[in-house]
């Protein structure tokens, strides 16, 4: 059995920071996060007003509105806490988040589109009969 290593006293002579990544704040500063937590915390409240308040007449409209507010959130987080961008990791992480949205994107799109037409298929009658039933009220 080897004996656990201890790596507070290891005399590589460099600092927690420094670990060869070639990068400055690979792992981000307090000032970093704290724009992050602050950005997020105004993205999260403005859908949330818009919906309290009933700002759009449409809820259609609603929706895509708080949708590119997520998405803009998705590329905060992304930047400021995962610390992702064009030079980490020689811009794999990029490319995988790309194919990743992708895959989203298309995965989505499809679900969508089938609970679409299942809804509009499974009892395409039912509209009228519900009309024929208040009528004869």
């Amino acid at each position: 059995m080897s004996a656990p290593h201890n790596h507070a006293g290891h005399g590589h002579g460099h600092g927690h920071d420094d670990h060869g990544h070639g990068e400055e704040g690979a792992h981000g500063s307090l000032k970093d996060y704290a724009i992050g937590f602050v950005l997020s915390v105004i993205l999260t409240a403005i859908p949330f007003w818009l919906v309290m308040a009933k700002v759009f007449d449409k809820s259609s409209t609603t929706a895509a509105v708080i949708l590119a507010f997520a998405a803009v959130q998705v590329v905060v987080h992304m930047v400021y806490f995962l610390h992702m961008n064009g030079k980490s990791e020689g811009g794999w992480s990029l490319l995988a988040t790309l194919f990743t949205l992708v895959l989203l994107v298309i995965v989505l799109a499809g679900s969508i589109w089938v609970m679409y037409h299942m809804n509009l298929n499974m009892m395409p009658s039912m509209g009228t009969d519900v009309h024929d039933m208040h009528d004869m009220k």
